[in-house]
């Protein structure tokens, strides 16, 4: 039996990275949680398709907001899956198509909404963990925070869009 974290190699990466800078922030609101926790999307729909396809990994808020990896497919590479933010103030929405586009996100270090994340230089204070963050994204991944977040927010778009269209048959949602 393993003592991995999870089956995802990036995931187990950034488990040993967390565990060791200790109890800080590196990314606003963002900590992981057990893999495949509940995230309350039973308070969305309790239809088992719809809970079935959705992995939890971690908080995305402190607010009480979540991330999970949305199984859109087959694909046996979760890391490709889409992100989602399940959010707690009626936010579900897709947030990046793949977990690596997520810690680029995470970089920016700022809690995410549904209409995106604010632009890194509007952040005026970095969490205590943040570059450290910044070190290790680069090193495991060759990533940085996006550098034209407007065109990164929307390149996802027709994958958010995907998903609307899917979680409609479960769900109401709301335009924010």
């Amino acid at each position: 039996m393993s003592d991995a974290y999870s089956p995802v190699p990036g995931l187990n990466l950034l488990k040993e990275f967390d565990d060791r800078i200790g109890p800080v922030y590196y990314s606003e609101g963002f900590e992981l949680l057990e893999y495949g926790e509940d995230a309350d999307l039973d308070t969305w729909s309790e239809h088992p398709e719809f809970l079935s396809r959705f992995i939890p990994f971690a908080r995305a808020t402190r607010s009480g907001s979540n991330y999970a990896l949305w199984r859109c497919d087959d694909r046996t590479e979760l890391a490709a899956l889409p992100v989602v933010l399940v959010g707690d103030e009626g936010d579900l929405c897709v947030v990046a198509r793949s977990l690596p586009e997520l810690f680029q996100l995470l970089a920016i270090d700022s809690e995410p909404t549904s209409r995106g994340f604010p632009d890194p230089v509007s952040v005026e204070e970095y969490s205590d963990g943040h570059q450290e963050f910044l070190i290790w994204l680069d090193q495991n991944f060759g990533l940085g925070p996006p550098e034209d977040l407007d065109a990164f927010w929307a390149e996802r778009k027709e994958c958010d869009e995907r998903f609307k269209t899917w979680v409609s048959r479960f769900v109401e949602l709301y335009e924010c």
